[in-house]
Formats: structure tokens, C-alpha cells, sequence
């Protein structure tokens, strides 16, 4: 299978990276998106992670009624923090009847050269770019990719848990069962 990788800490996961990932899965040569949450990510403060199980949780509710979007726990097992190209090798020497392909953003793409490894990941795997409000993409790097045609969203979960902190409503920024389930049990009402 065409398996599309879409890392993220999903702090917590949004209307926004649904249609990314949805676009990709479907547009794409793309057989599933799995949806890689990332219980420690070297580039964020993880002062204000929710716990990554919730975040696991709330990606699996997101994505449970299409079988073309995965939650992924595979960076649970793998050391911290959680470096994209030790995934991948894990990845591609676990199921190498998969061909994998990464979804990002054009802001991590325009930083892609500072992440550990790089070379390694620009030289085995392609690459499904989309983009993001102020970065242009410029591909210097000679990397294999795809700019994904699609909508530019200013959605983020910085906004949705400055929203939640202040009382608004987050109903029509994330899907409604993560919503529910975010109000359910207070998550991001304190820090994190």
C-alpha cells in the first residue's frame, strides 16, 4: 500500500488537519493517510502537551469513520524525542511492504534541512507538501515532491486552546466527538 504519513502533535487535532489529511488520501496516489501523533516533539515546548494517549484518543474519534485516515501510536514504542527519520527507518524496516510518503507543511518543509537526519528522508521518500500562509516553497533541497492543491487554513491548535482557556466554543473548529470529548473532560481549560 501508498501509505501517507502526516506527523503532528494533533495538541489537540483539528477540522484543518483533516482536510489536509483527507485531500492527500483522496487526490493523491494514496492508499491511507496514518495520522502519526507524536508524543514528543523536538522543535516544541512540551509544557503545554496534553497528555499523548488523550491526543491519541482524540485523533482515533476524529478519524474513526473513514477507513482512508489512521491514528497512529508508533512513535509510543520509539525513543524521545521523537525524531522523524528514526520513525521512518523503524518504518520502513517493519513494513516494507509499504511505500511511505510524508505529509507536511511548507513551514517545516522551508526548515526541513535542520531536522535530524534530513538527507536520509529526502533521499527515501517522497514528499506531499501543502501550504502554509506565509511560506513559499522552494525546493533547494532537490527533494521528490508534490504540492498538494488545496485550500490555505489559518486553523490552529494554538487558537483552539486559546478559545477553550477563554469559555469559546471550539464546535466548529474540530470535528464533534472531539469536541465532546475535549468538554467532557476539561481538557486545556489549565495548562496544558
Amino acid at each position: 500500500m501508498n501509505i501517507g504519513l502526516y506527523f503532528g502533535s494533533f495538541n489537540p487535532i483539528h477540522n484543518g488537519h483533516l482536510i489536509i489529511a483527507s485531500e492527500v488520501a483522496y487526490k493523491e496516489n494514496i492508499d491511507q493517510v496514518w495520522m502519526v501523533v507524536s508524543p514528543q516533539n523536538p522543535h516544541k515546548n512540551n509544557n503545554s502537551l496534553l497528555n499523548e494517549w488523550h491526543r491519541l484518543h482524540l485523533v482515533q474519534l476524529a478519524v474513526e469513520d473513514d477507513d482512508k485516515l489512521k491514528a497512529s501510536s508508533i512513535e509510543f514504542k520509539l525513543p524521545r524525542p521523537s525524531y522523524t527519520s528514526n520513525t521512518l527507518a523503524y518504518l520502513k524496516e517493519n513494513y516494507p511492504q509499504h511505500q511511505f510518503s510524508i505529509i507536511l507543511g511548507s513551514d517545516s518543509f522551508s526548515n526541513l534541512e535542520k531536522w535530524n537526519n534530513y538527507r536520509y528522508i529526502i533521499d527515501n521518500f517522497k514528499l506531499i507538501i501543502y501550504k502554509r500562509p506565509g511560506f513559499e516553497i522552494n525546493n533547494k533541497i532537490n527533494a521528490d515532491l508534490t504540492v498538494l492543491d488545496s485550500i490555505l487554513l489559518e486553523i490552529s491548535s494554538t487558537k483552539i486552546r486559546e478559545k477553550i482557556k477563554s469559555g469559546s466554543p471550539i464546535d466548529f473548529w474540530v470535528p464533534k466527538s472531539v469536541a465532546e470529548e475535549i468538554y467532557k473532560n476539561n481538557y486545556y481549560k489549565t495548562s496544558p
